[in-house]
């Protein structure tokens, strides 16, 4: 579904993501971790195509991709941000911040495609035309999965979701993420500075450092502490709590 060939990016004259390339199957759940700084969230801003100024080959659902991505793109890739809050228009209802993909995605107002789209992310009926402020972060994370999800992607890109969110909300939005990939087949890309949480919902985790992929190895390697690189192991023991962290496991 992904594939990424001596992908680079910069801000100004910094390079933060260097030469990084790697594949991500169709339905597979593909995490990147790495400290503040390490170029994670550059990369993935740069798969969504909102970031510019990169270099490489990058192939997305078998389409070359240039540094300014076509009209229905989003029909194909969609991202849910780190902030619940502040990827929502304060002044607009929950049925308006649903409705707007479909609009600019030329489909239209459809009532029916918002409700499923509340129901399908555990939210209620009386939800849809309250306001972000109304709403617990919890729910409103789920709002925001719910407007990744209206247009149906097939890849959803996922920037921090539950490092805003206390440790039992961060369950909930996890165990939300694996039924909707189970039930749609959905590919996601998630990026996270925790461990644990890239643990829970990926098939395999990209270590990031200094802008490079320096190991990539399956969810099952982090719970082994079965990691070969020197950066890689220092994270996972870094990692206080891991093994304990019962509400991100299995």
């Amino acid at each position: 579904m992904i594939e990424a060939e001596n992908v680079s990016a910069s801000h100004g004259a910094t390079i933060v993501v260097r030469d990084v390339s790697f594949a991500v199957a169709e339905g597979e759940s593909f995490g990147i971790v790495g400290e503040s700084g390490s170029g994670k969230s550059t990369l993935l801003r740069l798969i969504a195509g909102l970031h510019e100024d990169w270099s490489g080959t990058l192939v997305i659902d078998g389409a070359k991709q240039g540094r300014h991505r076509p009209r229905g793109f989003g029909r194909i890739v969609e991202m849910v941000f780190q902030d619940p809050y502040g990827s929502l228009h304060p002044r607009q209802s929950i049925e308006r911040a649903l409705a707007e993909p479909l609009i600019v995605q030329g489909l239209g107002h459809d009532g029916a495609r918002i409700a499923a789209a509340l129901e399908a992310v555990g939210l209620e009926p009386r939800h849809r035309f309250r306001y972000p402020h109304q709403l617990s972060g919890g729910q409103r994370q789920r709002v925001a999965i719910a407007r990744a999800l209206i247009l149906r992607p097939k890849i959803l890109l996922l920037d921090e979701p539950t490092s805003a969110l206390d440790a039992s909300v961060q369950g909930d939005i996890l165990a939300l993420l694996r039924d909707l990939r189970r039930e749609h087949g959905t590919t996601l890309i998630l990026v996270s500075h925790a461990l644990p949480v890239a643990a829970a919902l990926c098939d395999r985790i990209a270590f990031m450092a200094a802008g490079r992929f320096v190991e990539i190895a399956p969810a099952q390697a982090l719970r082994d502490g079965a990691v070969r690189d020197p950066y890689a192991s220092a994270l996972l023991a870094a990692s206080r709590g891991f093994r304990r962290q019962k509400i991100l496991g299995e």
